[in-house]
């Protein structure tokens, strides 16, 4: 596995986030968001049935997150939380924290 710093990578995928949530109709739902490496920095997408979610491109991982998790609330998701599951190939095997967001 490289030790190289991220501006050194290629452009693509560098990790998967779980995003748990309700959806507007109030079922709950469970998804990964990728975060991908662009020439601008970081940008998410999450897709929940028919619906393909974009964030805006930020400078760190956790923003580009937030911005998809904004987004979704914009369309009526509520209770969402999500936490890192694969950096890289690297499986964190669900040891890291849940980060939740409050509803707006």
């Amino acid at each position: 596995m490289s030790t190289l710093p991220l501006s050194f990578k290629k452009e693509g995928v560098v990790e998967r986030h779980q995003i748990e949530g309700t959806d507007p109709s109030d079922r709950y739902f469970s998804r990964s968001i990728q975060v991908s490496r662009t020439a601008q920095g970081y940008q998410g997408t999450v897709m929940y049935e028919a619906l393909t979610v974009d964030g805006q491109t930020h400078a760190t991982v956790g923003a580009a997150v937030k911005s998809v998790v904004d987004k979704l609330g914009d369309f009526g998701f509520r209770r969402m939380r999500t936490r890192a599951n694969f950096k890289g190939r690297r499986y964190l095997a669900e040891k890291e924290t849940w980060l939740d967001y409050p509803d707006a």
